[in-house]
């Protein structure tokens, strides 16, 4: 039976991070200095996380320490990884909420392509079948630039608002409130088939768009059409990044997403 206090703001909350890249190291300082209960792991253990990732609270452990005894478990890895990670996943409790943040780029060294999303399966329903349990959509709207430096308290104007999606309801205003705790507006975006609206190529894929702004964003996009604006978008970042001369700029990658995407 699954308890419901976890879904009040302000609630301690058990949080287990797999994977400490840009998204993750990010996830791992804010929810600690949220005051949550944080542990994270990568593949080569806790020994090799640099210790800047922990400068706000939280600790180092194994994937095997950091899924046990949490009540969330956040998956920011790259698909190389699931398999070693879905024996772990597949064990939890039914009562420990799963939190995907992943993005598909078949460009990207890591991913590769993968024939079930290059046939247009939902990114994060192909997720959960590889792990072999529900998840919850979050975090994957956002470049690691403006999710380390743009998060403001709620209310603020101008408020990045970041959409969740997830087929249980409880499991979704869990993430929404762990959004909320790390500086961003969350937004209902209801069931996991339904999160191709916030996959890369859709208009409100990290475009920073406000909580008044995102719901006509996610109902704008064209589901045949993302592949393509997304190729497009890694293609031009691709470009300019093997010029050692040129640098890239988050208002730069934002300003390019906007102009594809919307």
């Amino acid at each position: 039976m699954k308890f419901h206090l976890i879904i009040i703001r302000g609630h301690i909350m058990r949080i287990g991070i797999l994977g400490v890249g840009m998204i993750g190291k990010t996830l791992v300082q804010k929810l600690s200095a949220a005051g949550h209960n944080v542990k994270a792991a990568n593949s080569r253990g806790p020994e090799s996380i640099d210790p800047d990732v922990f400068s706000r609270g939280g600790r180092g452990v194994t994937s095997a320490e950091a899924v046990k005894d949490v009540d969330v478990v956040i998956v920011s890895v790259n698909p190389r990884s699931f398999g070693q990670i879905a024996p772990l996943i597949k064990s939890l409790p039914p009562e420990t909420v799963v939190i995907d943040t992943f993005n598909y780029y078949p460009a990207r060294e890591g991913d590769g392509k993968i024939e079930a999303l290059e046939s247009g399966q939902v990114e994060s329903v192909w997720v959960s079948e590889v792990l072999g349990r529900p998840l919850v959509k979050a975090w994957n709207t956002i470049i690691f630039q403006s999710f380390a430096t743009r998060g403001v308290p709620a209310g603020t104007p101008g408020r990045i608002a970041l959409p969740v999606a997830g087929d249980n309801e409880h499991d979704r205003r869990v993430a929404m409130a762990l959004v909320e705790d790390t500086g961003f507006d969350a937004f209902d975006a209801g069931v996991l088939a339904d999160s191709w609206r916030q996959q890369p190529g859709a208009p409100a894929y990290c475009t920073n768009l406000t909580l008044e702004e995102l719901p006509g964003a996610l109902a704008a996009a064209e589901k045949e059409r993302l592949p393509k604006r997304r190729d497009i978008v890694w293609q031009a970042i691709a470009e300019r990044t093997s010029n050692e001369m040129t640098s890239i700029t988050e208002d730069y990658i934002i300003r390019l997403q906007r102009a594809v995407f919307m």
